[in-house]
């Protein structure tokens, strides 16, 4: 029997247009609370979970995050993201690849390191009723990326194997933590990463965005 290809497509800087605006939030959140760190940094951090981005960040830094604190960033930066929603749109060709796998009967589903609000903010902007998506989001796992949950829970969702499922996202935490699964990653630059670090992390292809990734489904997608 032929293997049938099944996606799962981080959000944020995969789908969306959003990486940036992602980076601003936490940068607003971190300076309310006095933390000084230059923005460079906590774009590096993007795509991971929000406690394990704010726990790398301390480390690297030498800052000392208590879990209030943590709280009060993680509750700051959902409102400043959300602040922004008016800036996030759909990455050019997302939608138009969501729509050719339903034609193709290609089994997907969305897998973000976000909560559910961040999350309705950029399916919003996709035009996907989030009550007609299959959706994983941070809180319906217990680590996020790097680890390897959410495409587990992905694939779980799918009722599909993870070996053979495509991992489509911008950044080297969704690569690593494609591999951990042995999932097949694919790296999109449309999160600011560039091929080399992507293919490093494990992709074994990347493209511009979801536009070229269409365009070139073929390489990398089985149909029915």
């Amino acid at each position: 029997m032929r293997q049938q290809t099944s996606f799962i497509f981080d959000l944020d800087g995969t789908l969306t247009d959003s990486v940036y605006q992602n980076v601003f939030a936490w940068k607003t959140a971190l300076d309310s609370e006095n933390i000084s760190l230059a923005m460079w940094r906590i774009h590096r951090k993007i795509g991971m979970s929000g406690g394990l981005m704010l726990k790398t960040l301390a480390r690297e830094t030498g800052l000392e995050i208590n879990p209030d604190q943590a709280k009060r960033l993680s509750d700051k930066h959902a409102k400043a993201y959300k602040d922004l929603r008016g800036q996030i749109t759909a990455l050019p060709g997302a939608v138009d690849l969501l729509e050719a796998l339903d034609r193709d009967q290609l089994k997907w589903c969305i897998a973000t390191s976000g909560g559910m609000e961040t999350a309705a903010i950029n399916l919003k902007a996709l035009g996907l009723d989030i009550a007609n998506v299959n959706l994983i989001t941070r809180d319906d796992v217990k680590y996020g990326k790097p680890d390897p949950d959410l495409f587990l829970a992905g694939a779980r969702k799918l009722a599909v194997p993870i070996e053979e499922c495509l991992v489509i996202g911008d950044a080297i935490w969704d690569m690593l933590a494609a591999r951990r699964c042995k999932a097949t990653g694919i790296g999109l630059l449309s999160g600011g990463y560039d091929t080399g670090e992507l293919e490093r992390a494990g992709a074994l292809r990347v493209y511009e965005d979801p536009l070229a990734l269409l365009q070139h489904l073929d390489e990398v997608a089985s149909r029915p």
